[in-house]
């Protein structure tokens, strides 16, 4: 089962269940968003698929013309973009240390000591699933932003002027509300584009913070229920309109250095990531990148991300934003 946010011409909101030709959505009646829907799944003290069987209409709605006309929407949203944290954790797939890893090479040479990077991997491989009910070894953890750095499918992706590069990385998204007790609830999961500076964190692994405060992208699906074990896709940059870069990703817990569920404890032990009623976008990682492959990005670039699981590819464009200069601080 798989849902998509939108927006109809006359700028009401709505969200369909995607047919099962992938081309068409099945709107669903008296919902406006997957918050409301989540939420009323919690109240009622059932799920959010029970949900969705109980109000799906018989009409149809054109879901290639949405994407074509830029109405659809990231998966979840927040009417307050504030409560929408959006965070994540890298080192979690093989493709991702070995890239990280070679960044440490780049900026140090060949024969440097192993790189933290490595050897935070290496405990995730030895303690990052430990078992239903157990707590295994702490991931790394970044925080990206809020609710303001996420844009839909479809739209621009800006590069600060600042940046001193930016590339896709293809993540599985984990989309959570807490509840009005302060519960955590995993509404489902996504595609995402997390868009990072990898330059800039090459250069100091202190860096990271920094590189990683720009915006992304989710969707355009969200996957209801449980993430198979192996999630099989594509990730592909375009220039003009031909494939410059383009390589295979395997995700999914069989991939992975984590269990999905470590990831989530060692988020959600934090009090302050536990407030009522607040949205949280969790990037679980990447396996490949091209930075990775020495690609060099270039404003226009358009990056696509594709699994089958999720349905419809995730497609933006990397456009230069205006030099803002030196932002000063008002004494008041």
């Amino acid at each position: 089962m798989r849902l998509v946010q939108f927006r109809m011409a006359d700028g009401s909101r709505g969200v369909g269940r995607v047919s099962d030709d992938g081309n068409h959505l099945h709107p669903l009646e008296k919902t406006s968003s997957v918050l409301e829907l989540a939420e009323a799944a919690i109240a009622q003290g059932t799920s959010i698929a029970a949900l969705v069987e109980k109000r799906t209409g018989t009409a149809t709605i054109d879901y290639d013309q949405l994407l074509r006309d830029g109405r659809v929407l990231a998966p979840v949203d927040h009417p307050e973009p504030a409560r929408f944290l959006v965070t994540g954790t890298g080192l979690t797939h093989t493709g991702s240390a070995a890239a990280r890893n070679q960044m440490h090479i780049l900026t140090h040479g060949e024969g440097a000591d192993e790189s933290d990077s490595l050897k935070i991997f290496r405990m995730g491989l030895e303690g990052g699933k430990p078992g239903a009910g157990k707590i295994g070894i702490q991931p790394e953890w970044f925080f990206k932003g809020v609710g303001t750095c996420v844009v839909p499918p479809g739209a621009p992706l800006p590069m600060p002027a600042f940046a001193k590069a930016g590339a896709e990385e293809a993540e599985i998204v984990g989309l959570y509300v807490n509840g009005p007790d302060g519960h955590p609830y995993r509404i489902g999961y996504a595609l995402g584009n997390e868009y990072s500076d990898h330059v800039t964190e090459g250069e100091n692994y202190l860096y990271l913070a920094h590189s990683k405060l720009r915006s992304c992208s989710i969707g355009p699906e969200l996957l209801i229920g449980d993430l198979p074990e192996e999630v099989r896709g594509h990730s592909r940059i375009l220039r003009d309109g031909a494939v410059i870069w383009e390589q295979e990703f395997l995700s999914g817990e069989a991939h992975m250095s984590h269990s999905i569920a470590n990831l989530e404890h060692f988020h959600f032990r934090y009090p302050m990531h536990r407030r009522a009623g607040d949205l949280h976008a969790y990037f679980f990682g990447a396996a490949v990148m091209s930075y990775a492959s020495g690609v060099k990005t270039a404003s226009g670039d358009e990056y696509e991300i594709q699994a089958q699981t999720f349905g419809k590819p995730l497609r933006n464009r990397m456009v230069s934003v205006p030099d803002e200069g030196l932002v000063a601080v008002t004494q008041l």
